[in-house]
């Protein structure tokens, strides 16, 4: 669906790539929200829970700053993931006033069963692109996050 705004050239080719990037970014975001909640996660837990699986113990604020998120946003999903035993807070031996963020062993198990059915989900979804238009894609999606302020 096009736009219907009736402004400059310029703005309807923006608006035209805009609107049908942000549709199928949420109707994907949708779709594999359906097959997380099967597994009893969100995406932003399944992204908290991942960032501890590959790139380790971190805190809060570096956490958010990996996922993009605002430091009361990831702090609800961390209450809720360390309520359910899939993550733990540390403190930090270095610095006593941070807490640490650690999968433990459940949430480490929970992790690894679910994140390749997730890839999964990813990979059908992307298979209606070929490998060059996947490239091209991802190249875009760079040149357009360079684009813009860093926050």
């Amino acid at each position: 669906m096009g736009t219907k705004h009736q402004g400059t050239t310029k703005e309807t080719r923006a608006l035209n790539a805009y609107i049908p990037l942000m549709r199928s970014t949420q109707r994907l975001e949708v779709h594999l929200s359906r097959a997380l909640a099967e597994h009893d996660l969100t995406i932003s837990q399944l992204g908290v829970l991942e960032a501890l699986l590959h790139l380790g113990p971190m805190s809060q604020t570096a956490l958010g700053e990996k996922l993009l998120r605002t430091g009361g946003s990831v702090t609800v999903c961390v209450n809720r993931l360390e309520k359910r035993g899939l993550v733990e807070r540390r403190r930090s031996q270095s610095d006593g006033r941070v807490q640490i963020l650690h999968l433990t062993p459940t949430g480490r198990r929970h992790i690894k069963k679910v994140f390749p059915v997730h890839v999964d989900g990813i990979v059908q979804t992307m298979g209606a692109l070929s490998a060059s238009e996947q490239a091209e894609l991802m190249r875009l999606c760079k040149k357009i996050g360079k684009a813009l302020p860093k926050d």
